[in-house]
């Protein structure tokens, strides 16, 4: 049978990967995945426009990969869709970009890979979610959309409001990724706390949890996009009383620390985000935080930032991730006054980011001599023997890494490794 030969590229979060694997899945076996652009029937882009820097990394792609299939001999479909479709509309894009010969709205995806394989005379049969991140994880998505009002974010404009995905679909997805290969599950939504609310059902995000723990082949599941007010006590206890497949690492984005910042953001739990931290800790010590930080929000003053670097310097996440504020067209925070200049948002923004370099250097180096499970990613791309995973604490994609070898080291295994070496942000490691 003849195979659609497919490029992909996911931007962004890994929402947008599973929305490209859902894609893929409707073609069943009826695709083939292909490296080089020039030699595929379709190439597929799938974009991101969170923020300006998302939305420029999305058009520098598209330009690129146009100019990459110009001079193929059989030029392949251009298929452009994701969040730069829905913010800025099909007609002003194809003026924009005409290299491109398809946009797709983000509801249009659903049907778009069977409507390529009829263009190119194939019936195939779908499938469940295909697993494009290799052979140690997967994402799961349990819904999309999101009800909060944070003033400046574009997400409820581009995805719109919640849409819990059925339980069942969730389990079958996740049987799936097993089934081809995946060690680790990592759940995802715009907030993953808020399962189920949309559909009035109560704990949800356990309910989930207790459909996919004793899923045959599951070695390690991790939670993604925790709102910070859905951290819940029964929530906490239930994880606390899970077996060892369920990670004690928390992903929750509290985005700053001073309340009146917190309070403009619209950000819900402004009084006190120490509290968030301090109820994970209290009931989980062992537990891994990561956050995301946003500096130079309208209205940040010297005050309010020497807060947050206090936050910061005494709670010691794990993870830390921070963005500079972007005024983006269409939310309430880029009307606000007292914008702050550019120039400060970058002397913060690197200021925070030291400071965090140096934690993570002072908690990485505590594991030197020291065992821990590795799971393997991937070989390394430049050293022969050398290959890429990540311990319990570290997330596919967003955190560090541990660089692992030794003789029985092999993509998709989880290993106990001695680590010998800690570096910034990073292990090294050998079985």
């Amino acid at each position: 049978m003849q195979k659609l030969k497919i490029h992909t590229v996911s931007l962004g979060c890994p929402k947008n990967r599973v929305d490209t694997e859902k894609m893929l899945a409707q073609l069943g076996e009826g695709w083939k995945p292909v490296r080089e652009p020039a030699k595929a029937d379709i190439v597929l882009v799938n974009t991101c426009a969170f923020i300006s820097p998302a939305v420029e990394e999305s058009l520098q792609e598209i330009i690129a990969l146009g100019e990459e299939i110009k001079g193929s001999g059989k030029k392949p479909l251009l298929v452009v869709t994701g969040c730069l479709v829905a913010r800025y509309g099909q007609k002003k894009l194809y003026s924009l970009l005409p290299e491109v010969d398809l946009f797709l709205t983000i509801p249009e995806q659903e049907d778009a890979a069977l409507v390529w394989a009829q263009k190119c005379g194939l019936d195939p049969v779908p499938g469940q979610q295909v697993l494009t991140t290799g052979p140690s994880y997967g994402y799961v998505q349990l819904s999309d959309g999101c009800n909060n009002k944070c003033s400046f974010c574009t997400i409820p404009s581009l995805r719109g409001r919640l849409r819990s995905r059925p339980l069942d679909s969730i389990e079958k997805d996740a049987r799936a990724l097993l089934a081809q290969g995946a060690a680790e599950l990592v759940l995802v939504a715009q907030d993953v706390t808020a399962y189920g609310r949309d559909v009035r059902m109560k704990n949800g995000l356990i309910r989930v949890l207790e459909r996919l723990l004793n899923l045959p082949g599951l070695r390690r599941l991790r939670l993604m996009y925790l709102y910070p007010s859905g951290l819940t006590r029964d929530l906490l206890d239930f994880i606390a009383r899970c077996g060892p497949e369920m990670l004690p690492y928390f992903d929750v984005p509290l985005q700053h620390a001073h309340p009146d910042v917190l309070k403009r953001m619209g950000r819900p739990f402004s009084v006190d985000p120490q509290k968030v931290v301090d109820t994970i800790r209290d009931r989980i010590p062992e537990a891994a935080l990561r956050t995301t930080m946003i500096v130079g929000f309208p209205g940040e003053e010297p005050r309010h930032f020497d807060r947050l670097i206090s936050f910061a310097a005494r709670n010691r996440f794990n993870s830390l991730g921070a963005f500079k504020y972007y005024p983006e067209e269409g939310t309430r925070a880029a009307s606000f006054p007292d914008q702050v200049k550019s120039g400060d948002k970058k002397k913060r923004l690197d200021e925070l980011m030291q400071l965090q370099r140096y934690i993570s250097a002072e908690l990485l180096r505590e594991y030197e001599d020291r065992e821990v499970d590795v799971l393997v990613d991937k070989p390394h791309s430049e050293w022969p023997g050398l290959f890429v995973g990540r311990t319990w604490f570290q997330a596919p994609e967003v955190d560090g890494i541990t660089y692992i070898s030794g003789p029985d080291v092999a993509s998709g295994r989880l290993l106990t490794a001695l680590v010998q070496e800690s570096k910034e942000y990073d292990l090294v490691a050998m079985t």
